[in-house]
């Protein structure tokens, strides 16, 4: 999947310190792009955003 418009952002819970952090991207359309911050070039994983919806509402639910 071409990944050259989205627009990353860091996990609210990301600390800046530069260690392990996740990167989202939820403006591509129907999908939502997952990346390691440390490496922006890198493979990115992708998932229907519907099912990024409930990954985040069970994490959420379990904070």
């Amino acid at each position: 999947m071409d990944m050259t418009g989205a627009q990353w952002r860091k996990a609210s819970r990301s600390s800046t310190n530069g260690g392990a952090c996740v990167e989202v991207a939820d403006n591509l359309g129907g999908v939502v792009g997952v990346r390691d911050s440390k490496d922006p070039t890198g493979p990115a994983l992708v998932f229907p955003a519907a099912s990024w919806r409930v990954f985040v509402a069970e994490v959420a639910g379990r904070a």
